[in-house]
């Protein structure tokens, strides 16, 4: 594996843009996968970096959700925005993180996500569902790092 992009096969990113596309459906909420070979230093500081590099702060509801995995070292982080940190009790996020990580340790990191995508699309939906005029204000399309 040279570089992030070729951890997941075509079809499994996919699969996995499909995830967002169906779990962004019925609401204003947005979701975004980002992959990295390696993290040095703490992962919630990198996807807290990422977050921001990706202006997934800039969502008018303050309700994206990044999913960050850096998959050489095998650390992942989930991180919401303001508004649906706000929506959703402490236990859905230690939930998530459970789910993800018995399918990362069985390799299953395509089912992991897509899982987890679907998971909080159904929060998102709850707690923002979609209103006349909602824009898709970020790409579903994974992005990369080095």
């Amino acid at each position: 594996m040279k570089t992030a992009k070729d951890f997941f096969t075509k079809e499994q990113k996919e699969d996995i843009r499909q995830a967002i596309l169906n779990a962004e459906l019925d609401t204003s909420g947005e979701i975004r996968v980002h992959i990295e070979l390696t993290c040095s230093g703490d992962v919630m500081d990198r996807a807290a970096y990422i977050f921001e590099k990706l202006g997934m702060q800039k969502t008018e509801r303050r309700n994206g959700v990044l999913f960050y995995l850096a998959v050489k070292n095998r650390r992942f982080a989930v991180i919401g925005d303001k508004g649906i940190n706000a929506a959703v009790p402490d236990s859905f996020w230690n939930d998530l993180k459970t789910l993800l990580l018995n399918h990362f340790r069985e390799e299953k990191f395509t089912e992991g996500l897509a899982e987890g995508i679907t998971m909080v699309g159904l929060k998102m939906k709850k707690h923002f569902p979609y209103q006349t005029g909602d824009i898709n204000e970020l790409p579903d399309e994974i992005s990369f790092g080095e």
